[in-house]
């Protein structure tokens, strides 16, 4: 059965509601960002220890990025990444 408090609501609302829309849209946001940077890999043809090597870091930290599950990569790292597969990470604040 439905809970009445949220019959009719859009998911983002109960999100809100709950106080895990912030969290959830940068869980979102993050996992968007490590597909877009694994599929410029793929067509540049980059290994993570190639991408490593580019971003001047180690390999875990590569796997880190590219785990949609971890939540503890941090903008400077993303930003690497982009640079080491020839694109710039915009950040914007809407």
């Amino acid at each position: 059965m439905m809970d009445e408090q949220h019959f009719g609501s859009d998911f983002d609302d109960f999100l809100r509601n709950e106080r895990l829309l912030d969290d959830a849209e940068a869980v979102a946001a993050k996992r968007v960002v490590a597909l877009q940077i694994a599929q410029e890999m793929k067509r540049a043809q980059l290994t993570k220890t190639e991408l490593a090597q580019r971003m001047k870091t180690s390999r875990p930290v590569v796997d880190r990025l590219l785990d949609p599950s971890n939540r503890s990569v941090t903008l400077s790292t993303l930003g690497k990444a982009a640079s080491a597969v020839g694109k710039t990470l915009k950040v914007e604040l809407i």
